[in-house]
């Protein structure tokens, strides 16, 4: 047993731990650097246990060997040595978890990086745990509203639901989740934004922006930065989930955001090598599905029993010249409920956000969206599609006939509809307004370089003279006879004003 003095110290450390620990047993160091430590007796040691170093430094068990255990320390192991005793806690390393959170930036600890005061835990939750049952769940039926138009309308995510976002890199996948995050505010979705091997400059500039656009007071940031060690870069979206976990069972909705997955995996891989664990396919260990599959099964719908609360994931994977056949994008294809593919082509053209609608999913749907929208953008990704093929063929001929000429034009102008800026997240009744526009033929007498010019004036039209309209399709929904018809005349009263937005006769 340690002494009583190193025990308070100990103890002190632990404060997370969901009771006080008893060190009942104390192994010794065989063999410690690059984070990793070698300890052998603790035969009681399990899986993914706490452990306790000198000088109050966790550990956290990963290997069991038969006659010693690997252990990855959760701090820094310069002063540790070989000799030194290490104890037993049985404990599961947990977060403190409330809504001081909020506005909070923190590490994958629980310890504020924001220079702000300790957490005052409501509730200890661990890190890892089962994910919800089949009973404890119900299905997905209530939309995550993103305010990206090309998104809501043909890759609808809805709440409780595994949606990754993948594409190489700096094609705007961490632009998506901003927007997404600054379109909660009217939505009363907590949103927990989870930084894995990013840079430092990079979450500054993250928790600048969610500042200014005021998203801050119901968002946390949980930052493990490139700077990190491997150990704590594994722990952050165990953690991010954790706390999302905490407020789905009180009831509340909540968004998590793993950016990125990609540099999880390398974390972990990291410390497999240095753990001696078997090396597999492009040096992974065998177990790297599992990872991901533990840490995304926790996203869940919970059912009206259990307080209806929801937690939603957003993965994010970095591709290699859009290789999404590699090992990791495949592990989390096949893992999440649909895929949203961000084009390096797309985005060099000019197209933000740059969706690939062609390979992109949602395997929820329709059933994640809201009865007005479905209404609206029924054949829109047909037309998307047959507008793509077209505009291939197009390219070897010169001459096209009129039929054909006008679905590239109508694909043309839905293209302008659907490009939008990070910072511009568009309310679901404007959505529906613009995509009513689109879908009853109305642009097709817009000018093509006018249609973005269009949107802006007529959105500006509906919110001045028809806020009433809008308001009511927030509401209900749904849109009645009586709201197609307004729609429609609002629409053709604006046109009526701005004639100059028209196509002109030749």
């Amino acid at each position: 047993m340690p002494s009583p003095k190193l025990i308070d110290q100990l103890t002190q450390s632990l404060k997370v731990a969901p009771s006080k620990p008893t060190f009942t047993q104390a192994g010794t160091i065989i063999r410690v650097g690059d984070g990793i430590a070698l300890i052998s007796g603790l035969s009681e040691a399990r899986m993914s246990e706490l452990l306790l170093f000198p000088g109050g430094v966790r550990g956290l068990v990963l290997n069991l060997n038969q006659d010693s255990i690997g252990v990855v320390i959760l701090g820094s192991d310069l002063h540790l040595k070989a000799g030194d005793s290490v104890w037993h806690t049985d404990q599961q390393l947990s977060i403190p978890a409330s809504k001081q959170l909020l506005g909070r930036v923190i590490t994958p600890l629980g310890d504020p990086l924001d220079g702000g005061d300790p957490i005052v835990p409501d509730q200890i939750m661990p890190l890892e745990r089962l994910a919800p049952g089949v009973i404890d769940r119900q299905p997905v039926s209530e939309p995550l509203q993103t305010g990206i138009k090309a998104i809501d309308s043909m890759i609808p995510i809805g709440q409780g639901q595994r949606e990754l976002i993948i594409g190489d890199r700096s094609t705007g996948k961490s632009a998506i989740v901003l927007t997404t995050m600054i379109n909660q505010q009217a939505e009363n979705v907590i949103c927990i934004y989870v930084a894995i091997g990013q840079k430092r400059s990079f979450v500054a500039q993250t928790i600048d922006t969610l500042k200014r656009f005021n998203a801050m007071p119901y968002s946390i940031i949980v930052s493990a930065s490139a700077s990190d060690p491997a150990p704590l870069q594994y722990l952050a979206p165990y953690a991010g989930c954790a706390i999302g976990e905490y407020f789905a069972q009180k009831g509340l909705h909540a968004l998590v955001i793993y950016d990125d997955l990609s540099k999880h995996a390398w974390a972990y891989r990291e410390m497999s090598l240095l753990l001696r664990r078997p090396s597999g396919r492009e040096a992974y260990p065998g177990d790297v599905f599992y990872l991901h599959s533990r840490l995304l099964e926790r996203a869940v719908k919970y059912s009206t029993k259990q307080g209806g609360g929801s937690l939603t994931a957003l993965p994010i994977i970095e591709t290699q010249a859009g290789d999404i056949s590699a090992y990791i994008p495949t592990n989390v294809i096949s893992i999440t409920d649909g895929q949203i593919f961000l084009d390096t082509d797309m985005f060099n053209a000019g197209q933000r956000p740059a969706v690939n609608l062609g390979i992109s999913v949602s395997r929820v749907g329709g059933a994640a969206q809201i009865k007005a929208m479905k209404q609206v953008v029924g054949s829109l990704k047909i037309d998307m599609a047959q507008f793509r093929e077209l505009a291939a063929f197009a390219q070897f001929s010169s001459d096209l006939d009129p039929q054909t000429r006008s679905q590239l034009e109508r694909g043309q102008r839905i293209t302008e509809i659907l490009k939008q800026g990070w910072d511009e997240p568009t309310p679901v009744e404007d959505q529906v307004a613009v995509f009513h526009a689109a879908a009853t033929g109305l642009i097709d007498q817009v000018q093509i370089n006018l249609v973005k010019t269009w949107e802006t004036k007529y959105l500006a039209f509906l919110h001045h003279h028809h806020a009433d309209l809008l308001k009511t399709i927030h509401s209900q929904k749904t849109l009645s006879p009586a709201l197609l018809t307004a729609l429609k005349q609002a629409s053709d009263a604006f046109l009526k004003q701005n004639p100059e937005l028209l196509i002109t006769p030749d």
